[in-house]
């Protein structure tokens, strides 16, 4: 038997950047295949239950699916050995996860679609790499890109709001400059759960399309180092000369990293406020059975950034990553539990983990069900 993985994905995706991260640091060998592969259809989509990348197919034959699932599945087979093992660099990382994975999402549509005089031709020449070379390839995949060009709308991007997403978004990369600049992961020498989180938008959408490539490039030359990093096996700090292999000492969770935070809490906290009053209202009306497939998107919410309202679909995978967060703060006690929470407080995010959903989501048989 093949002792090489299968990642079903493609080079452009968001999600599947996260998992291809992961792969490549731990030195896992694996063959990418893209969704548009016979195979993903006839032997991958029965067990993966949707046609969502990316989906890994490991060597025994078992499927997953989802970034953040595929991460899981080896961390729980190799010891956890990208989850920082003390209280506020664990908890740090679990929620940069989540803000990668559903934080940044606005701004990454934004500057993937809304730029076609800079991306289209990119755009549509690894669009049309995901379909079989059939007639009619491209229709189907200009009504692909239309299907993505309508999802940016959904999470609040439009003429009104452009300017205060770019602005935000700006500021975030002027953050994570500042971090980047003294050291080359997020809590130190290697990378942990936050930063696979954050390489999905900062990678496929906003570090590798033309129009905020040039973006980063030009603005935040150490993030754009920071995503070469992320998919290169080794270390690739040598600009670091002292830079060790590990997290930094005594739990620290540096300034730099509490600013980005607090730049990025913003936006996020009260986004995610507005969601889960959105999503309970839901649950209390609908009162789905246990098991129950949780939706990716629902209704919309409203929320205030810097004065501008906006309203974008609601989605209980935030809320199912942040569960992650909020269990790491609830397994706390005394002296750690207070401290975490005076941290969480100093950045703006302290709400974060209080406010929850009233059922929780669970991954089964590749599926989110309510609980």
């Amino acid at each position: 038997m093949s002792e090489i993985y299968r990642l079903y994905a493609v080079s452009h995706s968001l999600f599947a950047g996260r998992a291809r991260s992961y792969l490549i640091k731990q030195r896992i060998p694996f063959k990418e295949l893209s969704s548009g592969h016979e195979s993903f259809k006839h032997e991958i989509l029965p067990l993966g239950k949707k046609p969502t990348i990316p989906t890994l197919a490991t060597p025994e034959g078992a499927v997953v699916r989802d970034g953040a699932e595929i991460i899981e599945h080896f961390e729980r087979v190799n010891g956890y050995q990208s989850h920082p093992s003390t209280p506020k660099q664990n908890i740090v990382s679990l929620l940069f996860d989540a803000i990668g994975a559903e934080g940044l999402l606005r701004a990454a549509m934004h500057y993937r679609w809304n730029f076609p005089e800079t991306n289209l031709d990119f755009l549509t020449e690894h669009f049309m790499h995901v379909q079989r070379d059939k007639p009619g390839k491209e229709e189907k995949c200009e009504r692909m890109m239309d299907r993505m060009r309508h999802v940016a709308q959904l999470w609040g991007v439009n003429e009104t709001t452009m300017p205060v997403v770019e602005a935000h978004y700006c500021d975030v990369l002027d953050a994570l400059q500042a971090h980047f600049s003294t050291l080359p992961y997020l809590l130190g020498g290697k990378p942990c759960i936050g930063d696979y989180g954050m390489i999905a938008p900062l990678f496929a959408h906003l570090g590798r399309d033309p129009y905020p490539l040039k973006l980063m490039q030009d603005r935040a030359i150490k993030v754009y180092r920071w995503v070469e990093r992320m998919n290169r096996p080794d270390q690739d700090a040598p600009e670091f000369f002292y830079a060790t292999d590990d997290w930094l000492d005594d739990d620290d969770v540096p300034d730099t990293l509490l600013n980005v935070l607090k730049v990025i809490a913003e936006d996020f906290v009260p986004e995610t406020l507005a969601q889960a009053e959105v999503i309970n209202a839901w649950l209390a009306s609908n009162v789905p059975e246990s098991g129950a497939p949780a939706e990716r998107m629902m209704a919309p919410a409203r929320f205030e950034l810097r004065g501008q309202t906006i309203e974008g679909v609601s989605a209980p995978y935030r809320f199912y990553l942040l569960q992650r967060v909020q269990d790491a703060v609830d397994a706390l006690s005394g002296k750690e539990h207070e401290a975490v929470l005076d941290m969480l407080g100093h950045c703006g995010m302290r709400s974060i983990v209080e406010v929850r959903l009233t059922r929780r989501i669970r991954f089964v048989e590749n599926e989110e069900v309510w609980v």
